[in-house]
């Protein structure tokens, strides 16, 4: 592009000349090894129309090429990442962070006037530090419960994709699978999402993702106080390996007195209990959907009394009354028999049946052999069918222990057991 002096409103002292750019984690990708290009003023900011340095970068394998598309100084005042333009601390639209801390943007939008404004800026950020926005955003508190609870806390590295591919939306695209670009089918045209402008984006006016994450926002859950005045207890579950009762401790603490702190390991939760009711409502409200300890998202709710639980196990609800039974569920069993029923009629049968019927002797099913009847076989078959023998000592003399002691069976070995 053309860099004289009479291409732009500004001489050469106020273009930008950086050595790194001002990027979130999610674009500058996973690789911790970048090769970046710079260009010294390559292109003109988006937003206050002056040359800066443009760097470009692939952030990982089969992601697209980006580069930065405001200049550090519209960077600065927004606190915003060049390349995507959202919140640094948030990774969340300017319209939502704005919404979030009540902040009112008051930049102008006229050549001259945003001319102004710029360069006021410009001197305001050399008189300062660098580490807090200037301008309107940093004379307020830089925390929020929304905010807390709409941030995004690891990166989104899909964002980092490339385009879809236009040819092979038509059907015309002839690289296969060496095309650089996506072979998705594309979303809704009429899909707001789809209608993205950098300079509302930048403004936070017209913002559809912002429109989404605040419709978000506001049908989120809340978590209410129970009615039971005695309750100070708060359940802080999704502990993992990394976050121990030190850690929740230091951070419950500033809420008022910490009457036990139980960790239970086995189901990664633990269980505060305050001392006053007021210090577990502020606890709870104050890191409700928004608790991060070690970089792990806490789930927070409120303990459940003794009495409460006697009564979900007794299938009644938290007033005492019976809960209405789950639509979809099998119905109760049956209750057992009575005992003079079940004693007198083992097989269930109908009063109808005759018990003649149990008397009849059914054949055995084919290529099945039947025992063989009481006296004969094996000792095992004598039961069936027959008393037990008695015992030795009350046996008559003469009588036969065994079937083959029987003379009659032994025939000619009949004497060798008598005796002759």
């Amino acid at each position: 592009m053309a860099t004289s002096l009479g291409s732009n409103t500004y001489n050469r002292q106020n273009w930008e000349d950086a050595d790194f750019p001002i990027l979130c984690q999610t674009c500058l990708g996973e690789n911790p090894y970048i090769r970046m290009t710079k260009e010294k003023y390559g292109k003109e900011c988006k937003i206050c129309a002056r040359p800066f340095t443009v760097f470009r970068w692939c952030p990982g394998v089969r992601m697209r090429f980006k580069k930065t598309e405001v200049c550090q100084t519209c960077s600065k005042m927004k606190n915003v990442c060049q390349t995507c333009l959202l919140d640094l601390e948030y990774g969340l639209p300017i319209q939502v962070r704005d919404t979030g801390l009540s902040v009112k943007d008051d930049m102008p939008r006229s050549d001259v006037n945003k001319e102004y404004y710029t360069q006021s800026m410009e001197r305001e950020i050399l008189n300062s530090d660098g580490t807090r926005p200037v301008g309107q955003l940093g004379k307020v508190p830089s925390s929020s419960d929304m905010l807390l609870k709409l941030a995004r806390t690891t990166p989104y590295y899909k964002r980092n994709r490339p385009h879809i591919c236009s040819f092979w939306v038509k059907g015309e695209c002839k690289r296969g699978e060496e095309c650089p670009y996506r072979h998705e089918k594309p979303t809704d045209p009429d899909d707001p999402l789809a209608d993205q402008n950098i300079k509302d984006r930048y403004y936070g006016i017209n913002d559809p993702v912002a429109d989404k994450l605040l419709k978000q926002a506001s049908a989120m859950p809340r978590l209410d106080p129970p009615e039971d005045k005695t309750i100070t207890t708060l359940y802080v579950g999704g502990l993992g390996d990394t976050v121990t009762e030190a850690d929740l401790r230091n951070h419950f603490y500033q809420f008022g007195e910490i009457r036990t702190t139980t960790v239970v390991q086995r189901q990664q939760c633990a269980f505060i209990q305050f001392a006053m009711r007021q210090s577990a409502e502020l606890a709870a409200e104050k890191s409700f959907n928004k608790l991060i300890v070690n970089g792990r998202r806490l789930t927070v709710k409120w303990g459940r009394s003794q009495a409460a639980r006697g009564r979900e196990r007794d299938g009644l609800g938290e007033v005492g009354l019976k809960l209405e039974p789950v639509p979809g569920l099998p119905g109760a069993l049956p209750p057992p028999p009575a005992e003079e029923e079940s004693s007198a009629n083992y097989f269930n049968l109908s009063p109808s049946v005759s018990p003649a019927i149990l008397s009849v002797s059914i054949p055995p099913p084919p290529g099945i052999v039947p025992p063989p009847p009481p006296g004969f076989g094996p000792a095992i078959f004598h039961a069936m069918g027959s008393p037990p023998p008695p015992p030795m000592s009350m046996r008559p003399p003469g009588q036969l222990h065994y079937p083959s002691q029987d003379p009659q069976r032994m025939g000619a070995h009949a004497g060798r057991h008598d005796g002759s």
